[in-house]
């Protein structure tokens, strides 16, 4: 067989070669083509993405002028729209379901690492809110905590989130109050609704709510809350403006504010109270066991049952018992644990006041002694300022310490309210410890960063979730020693019984909301097992009586987070970095925690290279 010759002469090499050139050439264009098309198509996908969320914010805002009030876009300020009604429910019923839709037909692969945390967020976020709906929260409009009414009366005095600085300010007010008397006409409705029905708060709840209606129900004019921004108009008013201000203020209080609150007021004081529940928990309701399992998810973020948050809660406050008797023992205190809560509630030396603006002085004084040690913690703080202010006498009985959030423009700061009923029997033992949870490096950092971090879509920016947010807040605490507090064993110990104030609350709320547990019951266990105050402990579980689960997060949050950060000591050694963890937990701002575990799990790797 004789086999054809190849010659590979220069000239046909050369042939060869420009062939192949060419064929490469061809091909790397098609792929430059495909490449290019693929990278088309992912920028419209990642603007489409982008837009729904910005949608979903937007629409929100426009659904709950309330809250576009509160975070500072304040395009909404003149509307208060009536939240309970059957037509508001159904758009807002609407909104989550369309918005789930959306975010369901954009498919994992088409999305960046920060796009599916998003969507991830926000079809948790629709899905909870969907089943919450399915509870008829509309039936308890009004309680003695957290609802609109005391949302509206904070803005009244003029300094809240309500501005008053134009004349147009001073409309919008008289607009939305219009729109407020109107949802108190429909609350009163839904509650009747909720009587025939066997949705009504306990009586120990609707006595409280009595005398809060009652002192908006009567009073001279300019003495009244509402009336409070007239006394505030600034200088650059003419004197017309002034006048005709003060004369709709005036009318607004006389003529429909007194008589709304009176109507209202007779209402809860007779009929209501009358028909006010005897039992404690949310089970005594029509479908109450599912609501409040529905309630641990929505507050925990997790799949806990309330036998497991019961559980937790008892091996808890067994833990915490053990250190608290360490502490007891070290500044000498012979006695049992009970008696030294007794010895606390009344030591002198921990309630050194007789003016409330000392109680105020005070948490600035702790602010100052851990400035220094903040930057070793926290490699980004926020822009936004901040405040210690009183809570609001009409308010002050039954509040708690809270967090109220800044503007996202950083107009209005942080601010911690702190209620002072009467100084001289205020006790200091818990303040640094508080201080760290309700404002820096708490509830301040965490809010704060979030609304300032461009790099978030908006609704992120501003969302709220229980879990993370008050864990956070509780994590915070146990930073006391590396900021520089707890020098002292009282306020150690106070760290401690703010610690086990939280774990007694995991008893408490599963015991009364799914074990049929008493409000007094509730109240003896925590008068044995912490150093609050006995009015003190009353509001706090009347607190968890009106929101069912809501006091769960925060256990359950810390230990999470306390986790995360172990894990980080323990694989990444001489790399973990204590700065670099807290800013990876708050970047994201809240997220579920689910969610947060594996962006912190992904993050350890990322440092292990």
């Amino acid at each position: 067989m004789i086999k054809p010759k190849i010659s590979f002469s220069k000239l046909n090499f050369n042939k060869m070669s420009r062939v192949v050139t060419l064929c490469l050439f061809v091909f790397a264009t098609v792929l430059t083509s495909c490449s290019k098309k693929e990278k088309e198509q992912q920028v419209i996908v990642n603007e489409r993405f982008s837009q729904m969320v910005e949608d979903f914010y937007q629409d929100g805002l426009a659904l709950d002028p309330l809250f576009a009030t509160e975070i500072g876009e304040h395009s909404y300020d003149n509307l208060f729209p009536d939240y309970v009604s059957d037509e508001y429910l159904g758009k807002n019923k609407k909104y989550y379901i369309d918005y789930l839709a959306k975010a369901n037909e954009f498919q994992e692969a088409s999305l960046n690492e920060e796009e599916k945390t998003s969507k991830a967020v926000l079809q948790w976020l629709c899905e909870s809110e969907l089943r919450e709906m399915t509870f008829h929260n509309e039936y308890f409009p009004i309680a003695q905590m957290w609802t609109k009414n005391l949302k509206l009366s904070q803005w009244a005095n003029g300094t809240g989130a309500q501005p008053f600085k134009t004349v147009k300010d001073y409309e919008n007010w008289l607009e939305r109050l219009d729109g407020y008397l109107a949802w108190l006409v429909s609350s009163e409705s839904k509650m009747r609704v909720g009587i025939a029905s066997g949705y009504v708060l306990p009586k120990s709840l609707i006595l409280k709510i009595i005398p809060q209606l009652e002192g908006m129900a009567n009073g001279k004019t300019e003495d009244h809350l509402f009336y409070s921004p007239v006394h505030l108009m600034p200088a650059t008013f003419t004197v017309e403006e002034k006048d005709k201000i003060t004369q709709a203020y005036a009318e607004m209080v006389n003529n429909k504010i007194i008589p709304a609150y009176a109507k209202l007021h007779q209402f809860v004081s007779t009929d209501y109270l009358a028909a006010g529940r005897e039992t404690s928990g949310i089970s005594a309701i029509p479908n109450g066991e599912a609501f409040y399992a529905h309630r641990i998810r929505y507050n925990t973020a997790t799949d806990m049952t309330a036998d497991e948050v019961y559980q937790l809660g008892l091996d808890e406050v067994a833990r915490i018992r053990k250190e608290m008797e360490i502490i007891k023992s070290e500044v000498g205190y012979s006695g049992d644990l009970v008696s030294f809560f007794e010895y606390l509630r009344s030591k002198k030396e921990l309630m050194p006041f007789s003016e409330p603006q000392q109680v105020i002085d005070h948490f600035y004084a702790i602010y100052d002694q851990m400035k220094p040690q903040l930057k070793k913690l926290f490699k980004k703080t926020p822009r936004a300022g901040f405040e210690v202010r009183r809570t609001e006498a009409f308010r002050e009985n039954s509040a708690s310490a809270e967090y109220n959030v800044p503007s996202k423009d950083g107009s209005r700061p942080g601010i911690f309210y702190v209620p002072i009923p009467d100084a001289g029997t205020y006790n200091i033992l818990s303040d640094e410890d508080l201080f760290l949870h309700e404002a820096i490096p708490g509830h301040h950092y965490q809010i704060a960063l979030a609304m300032e971090n461009k790099e978030l879509p908006k609704f992120r920016q501003v969302l709220w979730l229980n879990a993370y947010g008050e864990g956070w807040a509780l994590y915070t605490e146990s930073l006391g020693k590396e900021l520089g507090l707890y020098t002292d064993p009282y306020q150690n110990f106070g760290m401690l019984s703010a610690e086990m104030h939280r774990a007694i609350r995991l008893v408490v709320d599963a015991g009364m909301h799914s074990k049929g547990w008493t409000r007094e019951q509730a109240i003896q266990y925590s008068l044995e097992n912490e150093a609050e105050t006995k009015n003190s402990i009353i509001s706090e579980i009347e607190r968890y009586m009106a929101n069912p689960g809501q006091a769960l997060g925060y256990k359950i949050g810390q230990l999470k987070i306390r986790e995360l950060r172990t894990r980080a000591e323990k694989q990444l050694g001489n790399k973990f970095d204590i700065g670099a963890f807290h800013d990876q937990v708050l970047k994201g701002g809240c997220l579920p925690l689910s969610i947060l575990e594996s962006n912190i799990n992904f993050w350890i790797k990322s440092q292990q290279l």
